[in-house]
């Protein structure tokens, strides 16, 4: 009887908050409340997918849900982001019939790496991928072993591991079980050094001795292996064999050839993540191609947007995440053209209060000094600890414009720009920045 209460509920108020425009999670939240074990409940389908990690968990989500429909396969997936435990309940009390039975033939849920162990302490996923792990909201995280261990009470026997061989944080979950490997081979890209102010890759996760590399592909992601214990980098079953930034081009294991719309070494790994755990899936690798084939992420991290008679392109990086910032700088910085770019740092998080700047000398905006990046201007609150940063980090403050109103740095984009125009800032922070240009 709870648990039809709890389905019945949870409907009603996903119903009622949709009207206005809310009700992602709370409906689930009142599910739980009046049936604490009800996802244990629900009959499931028979493939359940889960995606975790630090970065690119919506992308590859995404990417998943556009190969499963183009098979014909009806999905049901925590598209609104929603993706602690209240967020789940909401999406498969919301799929289910009354009775308590899941109507889909999948579901896909993207998963907070924090929270996924309460989430599936009452179900297990058929396939588990698990993206990669690095430094992020340092007040909410800690650090990545930290969160790997999380991850690690998440696990299930019954599960099959898809993870990042090349991560040799993720790669470690499967040092005592079996999983399905997926990685990029050395290619032209890659790089002796860290390439990061820091290196989480400096330990072995297994028993914390010096690692040694052969090559790099950024920060402690490559070809990996311990001096002491052995632990090192599992030949993956899905890889990228080549790949060309320049073309937008990449192939997996010798075989199928992808166009890439966002050329980033960081959008290959979401893409071949996908392609893996969909191939596994039971989808025919032809239709997952034509599934990824130029596909152009709609969830919003990468977005086109108009200021006048100029075009620009807004780049969603998280405050606090050094890699997904770092990526995003990499890809200005090596920009065909010449650039300007528009920095936002207003509010550090849309979640909690914080005003620890620290964070901004774990990236790396020494790439900013790159000869095709004409001017950077600065806008927000933390203006002043930005440009601290930068002046540290060797850029010519000639060329920095500081504005603390957003309203104000957007004029500078408008009229004192040089090249193309690019935005980096937070979801904290997005809204105030779109409100002020022009987007289809």
């Amino acid at each position: 009887m709870r648990k039809v209460l709890a389905i019945l509920i949870c409907k009603l108020a996903k119903a009622v908050g949709k009207r206005f425009g809310h009700g992602s999670s709370l409906p689930g939240k009142i599910a739980l409340k009046i049936c604490p074990d009800v996802l244990s409940r629900i009959q499931m389908p028979e493939c359940i997918i889960a995606v975790t990690g630090s970065n690119g968990k919506t992308s590859t989500v995404e990417m998943i849900r556009g190969i499963l429909e183009k098979s014909g396969k009806t999905v049901a997936c925590n598209s609104e982001g929603s993706n602690q435990i209240e967020g789940a309940a909401t999406l498969i009390l919301s799929n289910s019939t009354n009775a308590g039975v899941f109507r889909k033939d999948v579901l896909l849920l993207e998963t907070d790496e924090r929270y996924a162990k309460y989430i599936f302490k009452y179900f297990a996923p058929t396939y588990y991928v698990i993206n990669n792990l690095y430094r992020d909201q340092m007040t909410r995280n800690g650090h990545p072993e930290y969160v790997l261990e999380d991850i690690r009470k998440s696990l299930r026997d019954e599960t099959k591991l898809i993870l990042n061989a090349d991560d040799p944080l993720v790669s470690s979950l499967a040092v005592e079980k079996s999983a399905v490997y997926f990685g990029m081979n050395d290619n032209q890209y890659v790089t002796e050094e860290c390439g990061s102010l820091y290196d989480d890759g400096y330990y072995c996760p297994v028993c914390h001795s010096r690692m040694d590399y052969e090559y790099r592909h950024f920060a402690h992601v490559g070809n990996y292996k311990c001096l002491n214990c052995g632990f090192k980098r599992n030949d993956p079953d899905f890889a990228i064999t080549s790949i060309s930034l320049e073309k937008g081009k990449l192939t997996i294991n010798n075989r199928y050839h992808l166009d890439m719309a966002f050329r980033s070494v960081y959008n290959a790994y979401n893409v071949l993540a996908a392609f893996a755990v969909a191939s596994l899936a039971g989808v025919k690798e032809e239709v997952i191609c034509d599934a990824l084939n130029n596909y152009l992420i709609q969830n919003g991290r990468i977005r086109e947007f108009k200021l006048g008679d100029k075009k620009g392109t807004l780049l969603i990086s998280k405050h606090e995440n050094t890699i997904s910032y770092n990526r995003n700088l990499d890809y200005v910085a090596n920009y065909s053209n010449a650039v300007t770019l528009l920095l936002i740092i207003d509010d550090i998080s849309r979640k909690y209060f914080t005003s620890d700047t620290s964070w901004l000398w774990d990236i790396s905006f020494e790439l900013l000094q790159s000869e095709n990046v004409k001017k950077i201007i600065v806008a927000g609150k933390y203006i002043s600890d930005v440009a601290v940063r930068l002046e540290n980090a060797g850029i010519d403050m000639e060329k920095v414009i500081l504005r603390r109103s957003i309203e104000t740095a957007v004029s500078c984009l408008r009229f004192k720009s040089e090249g193309d125009l690019f935005v980096m800032t937070c979801f904290s922070d997005e809204a105030k920045f779109l409100k002020e240009v022009e987007t289809e």
